[in-house]
């Protein structure tokens, strides 16, 4: 059998191989995306109740194109914390940036005024684990929990328990901290315009 010809039946061979293995992945995606979203929305719902656990409902009151960095755009559903009575208790709304390894999502909480933060919470990170992986963890989540929603800076040093609008990064994961705070930046301010002009709040 000549060279050439060999060739060419090995590379039909993993032509053919790497079509069947493209498609089992495809038809799996298929199968488990519904489950995937779910198992998203299900673990949004309990966070939100985690930062806000005096409501008893969240209703989507409206969905906001956020204006990101480089002309990007992405959705963001607005939820309204409600009480047994329907009344409103705070604000949740998930939030998505770049970090250090890949995009940060968040589930941030606002007071009903829109006035303070009623803290964030993770909802998918790939952050290195040990460093930037730590936005999960209290030294920093804690900062935001009662912190004025406007503009937040980040600092190296300073006093983590002292909480205003000045967050404390982690050491040895500075980047992952300030993706945080850029992320809290971006939505913040353009969501509080929007119920504003929208009455909602």
């Amino acid at each position: 059998m000549s060279k050439t010809k060999y060739f060419i039946q090995q590379s039909w061979l993993l032509i053919v191989s790497a079509f069947c293995f493209g498609l089992l992945i495809a038809v799996a995606y298929s199968a488990w995306s519904p489950r995937i979203e779910q198992n998203k929305i299900d673990k949004l719902n309990r966070l939100m109740n985690s930062l806000l656990p005096e409501a008893t409902a969240f209703r989507v009151e409206t969905q906001l194109e956020i204006k990101l960095l480089k002309g990007k755009t992405v959705k963001s559903d607005i939820y309204m914390a409600l009480s047994d009575s329907n009344e409103c208790l705070g604000w949740a709304f998930n939030a998505v940036g770049p970090g250090f390894q890949d995009k940060i999502e968040l589930v941030i909480a606002v007071d009903k005024d829109f006035q303070n933060f009623a803290g964030f919470s993770v909802l998918a990170s790939n952050e290195t684990p040990g460093f930037g992986d730590k936005i999960k963890d209290s030294f920093l989540r804690s900062q935001f929990d009662g912190a004025p929603a406007s503009l937040l800076t980040l600092a190296k040093t300073g006093n983590p328990e002292t909480i205003d609008s000045e967050i404390i990064a982690i050491t040895g994961a500075t980047v992952s901290s300030e993706a945080v705070v850029e992320i809290f930046n971006a939505y913040t301010e353009q969501i509080k315009r929007h119920l504003q002009d929208k009455k909602l709040k």
